[in-house]
């Protein structure tokens, strides 16, 4: 992990927005009216999805993906203009919260400025025809890092950002060299030395895949010597395997505390349900009780949390990458919002930043998180199937303040009933 790394970040929240579905009008200046309510989901940084200027060639859909980025250093047009981005970032800062830019360096549109100015910077097969490491991504034309030249561009390029913003969130990270993200931590540091720095992390079976092809992906570990936070892509397949009634939760529970001994002590994972590139947790679990308990299991696991526009309302549709497709706020299927704000404010507790923490399983289903700090513990108890349990705990027989909902908990010899509800409660330890 970048040494400089501040463990405070475990208390952020991220909310990712994808500014052309967002609002009806699909503006950078749009958003301003809604950045009351989001800041009042406890959000910390507003991660703002591509807001450059989309190619047109090979896109994929009528609009095409933001993803598929044409000129690093404008703005899309069709968004606003750079005075509407300066103006809403101004906004943001006024509301206390951080804006994160997300920045594709891996590969840009196969018709962007790049391409056009230095075709030479370009990944190509052994007749001079561009290439993918990724044959599915069809849109785009992917970088080749060996050209020192393209570093330079590169990094001059989130220096200006950085200069307005407060951090990157870091489109395929790992199929950028390490040694390019050192160095632009390095040099970006000397024009903001607070940018926040987030890698989309990936999965051991995509950087095999890729190894298998000839090409080097970096693994999370490689990741944190230059990031601040990474994707829980690393373990997100065994936790889809538990989902689906593949492996038990014993299995998907091991790989979470396997986490906390295979990376330094300050690393920082960011916790998410859902994202642009994955179903919504509501599309998972219909049961809303199952969205609940969920959505607060993840927000009590150590690390920052992302929240995904439309996450708090419960929308079960995925919004298209590459079409209008725009949020419909008129028809909210749940109300996440008072949740998340709690599980937000809990976050800010140092027992949840710096105390030592473990995941256990229990019957039924039932997951328990212990947060320990000096003579205090913190215990989560989730129900992730609907299941009810008797669970051990360690602390005295005594009625408990549940921290969720102020409800009383009764601890009777070591015990706690579940029904259901999550619950979360704090004492001194016994054990």
């Amino acid at each position: 992990m970048a040494s400089q790394t501040d463990i405070k970040l475990r208390k952020m929240q991220i909310y990712s927005i994808f500014v052309r579905n967002h609002t009806k009008k699909g503006t950078l200046k749009a958003l301003e009216p809604d950045l009351d309510r989001i800041k009042e989901l406890g959000t910390n940084c507003i991660w703002l999805m591509p807001i450059f200027p989309i190619g047109r060639k090979d896109r994929k859909g009528k609009l095409g993906s933001p993803y598929s980025i044409k000129d690093y250093r404008a703005l899309d047009p069709k968004l606003g203009t750079w005075q509407d981005f300066l103006h809403l970032v101004e906004a943001i800062h006024d509301h206390g919260m951080k804006v994160m830019l997300d920045i594709v360096y891996n590969h840009t549109s196969r018709d962007s400025v790049l391409l056009q100015v230095h075709p030479e910077w370009f990944l190509r097969d052994r007749d001079g025809n561009l290439k993918n490491k990724n044959e599915d991504w069809t849109d785009v034309a992917e970088l080749d890092y060996t050209h020192k030249a393209l570093w330079n561009y590169q990094i001059e390029t989130l220096k200006r950002f950085a200069k307005i913003v407060d951090g990157f969130r870091c489109d395929v990270a790992p199929q950028v060299p390490i040694e390019f993200w050192k160095e632009a931590r390095k040099e970006v540091a000397k024009v903001n030395p607070k940018t926040i720095w987030l890698a989309e992390s990936t999965s051991k079976d995509y950087i095999k895949a890729l190894a298998e092809k000839g090409y080097h992906a970096s693994s999370d570990s490689e990741l944190y010597s230059a990031f601040d936070m990474t994707y829980d892509y690393d373990i997100d397949s065994i936790w889809r395997s538990y989902v689906k009634g593949d492996i038990p939760l014993k299995k998907y529970v091991e790989a979470l505390n396997t986490q906390g001994v295979i990376y330094p002590a300050n690393y920082i994972k960011m916790r998410a349900l859902e994202n642009h590139d994955q179903p919504r947790v509501h599309a998972l679990f219909i049961n809303e009780n199952d969205v609940y308990n969920w959505t607060a299991f993840s927000e009590f696991q150590q690390g920052s949390t992302l929240v995904y526009a439309g996450q708090e309302v419960g929308m079960q549709h995925t919004p298209s990458l590459f079409d209008q497709d725009k949020l419909n706020w008129d028809d909210p299927k749940m109300n996440l919002s008072v949740l998340m704000l709690k599980m937000h404010q809990l976050s800010q507790d140092d027992i949840q930043v710096k105390g030592a923490y473990k995941v256990t399983p229990i019957e039924n289903d039932v997951i328990e998180v212990t947060y320990r700090l000096g003579e205090l513990i913190r215990i989560g108890i989730f129900s992730l199937k609907g299941m009810s349990a008797e669970v051990p705990v360690a602390l005295p027989s005594d009625s408990y303040t549940n921290m969720i909902n102020n409800s009383l908990i009764h601890v009777q010899d070591g015990l706690v009933t579940l029904d259901y509800d999550p619950i979360i409660i704090q004492g001194k330890t016994n054990a």
